[in-house]
């Protein structure tokens, strides 16, 4: 959902940094214990939690901005926006046989006929649109069907008669509350039930259907009707000649569907969307295209059910597996699995990008840009990448001939890459900035020079990695010390035996050669805390107030906040870090605004690394390893013709090599090879 009020900067950058092209990989066959090799895992306020890639589904349920998916074992799944808790399942939650979304809350019918309920429980009222909608009626049991509105919430029992709680409990005439959920008396006789945002809806078994409250009326002498969908100001309802009626909320008038449209067996109904399934499994949508939640993806067959979001749409397919399209904001869209061969990922505040092996760059979220939020998307026709960067709402690509391509919000002069800059090694980009790394080890920075963060210290060189913040910058030096200038600009004293770097809105940190990790900067959502004990890291990232470090085994530890926009009306909520129960053999890692990226090994392709200078001007490598795996390590002046350099041997996690015979980059290119 696009946000026009203006949206404060929340930050930037977790690109992987310093990394010219970190982790390429392939499916592996057979492989059952976690995701494909060199796949992107993602998770998050915005992303949907790890999955593994081969679970199948039996329901689904879109909400205002966040979806469920029931599992067949009775478990649910929850991804996309979780403002009030609303994506977050409780972990007790077992035998469901029936979900239901609303705006900001979810519920779960148990096979025993009880209810389950979570996200706005009425602890957030006058802050976010709260009524206690979550909030099961003591004693309800013998339920069939449940249905969850904007603000309220319904349930079907067995004997045919409907329960409702939530905001319209006292029909005050006060937003939200118009009386939605005072059940009209003597309804009885209800087969089916569904909730608008202010209004509420039954199916009875002569075929008719009653509405009540919220200005959305039935249309007059609507009859043989066998299912029924609430839009926030229409109704849906699929009669038993396989045909659709859309009424527009008067009583009187019926709005336009497809021309034909027949054969139906499910209709759904989001903000101002509609979708139909045909009995040959193939989906039609109408209506508001704004976001493409009515662009039906091409070749989407074998359907088997569907539900409507907002601004987004949900299909479950006969193998179990979803599809999804539309708004992407909160990440309502991005499922688990799909996708592989990925050499590099990096995250910015509410966009992620995706290096694939044969050079190209996948893009999927959105970018704060003109005033509102649109999807991001990536420049036709770029290829030959070997590594990407994410800003706050900009990203930066560097090909393999050292060039460097900017696209995104360009508000402060973050995507001007400077005329003439060639011989690039790494880049990063943070909240208005963009920095590059060259190959004779000095740095080159443009965009919004707040508190200086553009303005490099006079003299900078032997820069080994660079990372952008917020509003502050950081160069590791080849003799493991770091620099840093902008906002926040400072290094702890006697810092040193640095390895690697990472920036965070305001916040910084720096792993040492023994495999800890120190922090420092603004520690308000504990950012800049490093757990207790901490050690064997190979790699660190940081988002805006998120901090992550990759062990030796190949696990995540995180630490801090995620901070989330609330659409509705632009508030925001910290909510804390997490990392995916059962996330394992993961070589790479990225952290944005409010979700994470990870990528899962070994690699089975070659994998292209990014060269620094020691202090003797000898180009050094270093690759995060999966755990148990030698690599051959390559040398190439053009990308293309590739001698033997050296045997890589993989004892802790990660693998350093320096090349003296090539001083000052004249074997610029590096790759290493899972050893046989």
């Amino acid at each position: 959902m696009h946000v026009t009020q203006t949206v404060p900067r929340r930050w930037p950058a977790g690109a992987l940094l310093g990394v010219m092209l970190l982790l390429q990989g392939a499916e592996a066959d057979g492989q059952t214990n976690g995701p494909p090799s060199g796949s992107a895992v993602s998770w998050g306020a915005q992303v949907l939690p790890y999955v593994h890639p081969l679970t199948r589904f039996k329901a689904i349920a879109a909400g205002g901005d966040h979806n469920l998916a029931l599992k067949p074992d009775g478990t649910v799944v929850a991804w996309g926006d979780s403002i009030l808790g609303e994506a977050t399942v409780p972990g007790t939650l077992s035998n469901v046989v029936g979900i239901a979304t609303g705006r900001t809350h979810s519920l779960a019918l148990k096979q025993d006929g009880t209810v389950v309920g979570w996200g706005a429980d009425g602890t957030n009222s006058g802050v976010y649109p709260d009524y206690g909608q979550s909030l099961v009626p003591a004693g309800l049991t013998g339920v069939v069907a449940v249905a969850a509105g904007g603000y309220h919430s319904l349930a079907l029992r067995q004997d045919g008669t409907v329960a409702a709680w939530g905001a319209g409990e006292t029909n005050s005439g006060v937003y939200p509350d118009y009386g939605q959920s005072m059940v009209p008396d003597g309804l009885i006789g209800v087969v089916a039930i569904a909730a608008g945002d202010i209004y509420s809806l039954a199916l009875k078994q002569d075929g008719t259907v009653v509405s009540w409250v919220g200005g959305t009326n039935v249309a007059v002498g609507l009859s043989g009707v066998v299912a029924i969908a609430a839009a926030v100001n229409y109704i849906l309802a699929l009669k038993q000649d396989g045909t659709v009626v859309q009424c527009d909320g008067t009583g009187f008038g019926q709005l336009e569907v497809p021309s034909g449209l027949s054969n139906v067996v499910a209709i759904a109904a989001g903000l101002d969307h509609s979708l139909a399934l045909r009995q040959d499994g193939s989906v039609v949508a109408w209506g508001d295209n704004g976001y493409g939640q009515a662009t039906v993806p091409n070749g989407l067959s074998d359907v088997v059910a569907i539900a409507a979001g907002w601004v987004h749409s949900l299909a479950l397919k006969q193998d179990g597996r979803l599809v999804a399209w539309g708004d992407n904001e909160l990440g309502q869209t991005n499922l688990p699995g799909g996708l592989t061969g990925v050499v590099a990922v990096a995250s910015g505040l509410d966009h992620s990008l995706a290096l694939k092996q044969d050079g190209t760059v996948v893009a999927w979220g959105s970018i704060y840009e003109g005033s509102f939020y649109q999807p991001v998307t990536v420049p036709d026709g770029l290829s030959g990448v070997v590594a990407i960067a994410a800003g706050e709402s900009h990203s930066l690509a560097l090909t393999q001939d050292g060039s460097v391509l900017a696209w995104g919000d360009n508000f402060y002069g973050q995507t001007n890459v400077p005329s003439g800059l060639t011989g690039v090694v790494a880049i990063s980009a943070g909240g208005g900035t963009s920095l590059a790394l060259k190959q004779n080890g000095t740095v080159v920075a443009w965009g919004g020079n707040f508190f200086g963060a553009v303005t490099a210290p006079s003299g900078l060189s032997n820069v080994a990695a660079i990372a952008a913040g917020g509003d502050h910058s950081l160069a590791l030096l080849q003799d493991g010390t770091v620099v840093a200038w902008g906002f926040n600009g400072y290094v702890p004293s006697g810092l040193s035996n640095v390895t690697a770097i990472a920036a965070g809105e305001v916040h910084s940190l720096a792993l040492l050669k023994d495999g800890t990790v120190v922090a420092w900067g603004e520690n308000a959502s504990g950012e800049a805390t490093v757990p207790d004990g901490l050690g064997d890291v190979v790699a660190i990232a940081a988002g805006g107030t998120e901090s992550l470090a990759l062990k030796q085994d190949g696990t995540v530890v995180a630490w801090g906040q995620w901070l989330v926009l609330f659409p509705d009306n632009g508030g925001i909520k910290y909510l804390p870090v997490t990392v995916p129960s059962g996330l394992s053999a993961v070589v790479a890692i990225a952290g944005g605004g409010d979700h994470s990226l990870a990528i899962v090994g070994p690699p089975s392709q070659p994998i292209l690394l990014a060269a620094s200078l020691d202090t003797n001007g000898a180009p050094v490598v270093q690759l995060t390893a999966a755990p148990g795996f030698n690599y051959l390590l390559q040398s190439s002046t053009n990308l293309t013709d590739w001698s033997a350099a050296a045997l890589l041997a993989n004892t802790n996690g990660t693998v350093r090599f320096s090349d003296p015979a090539a001083r000052n980059f004249s074997q610029r290119f590096y790759r290493a090879l899972l050893s046989p």
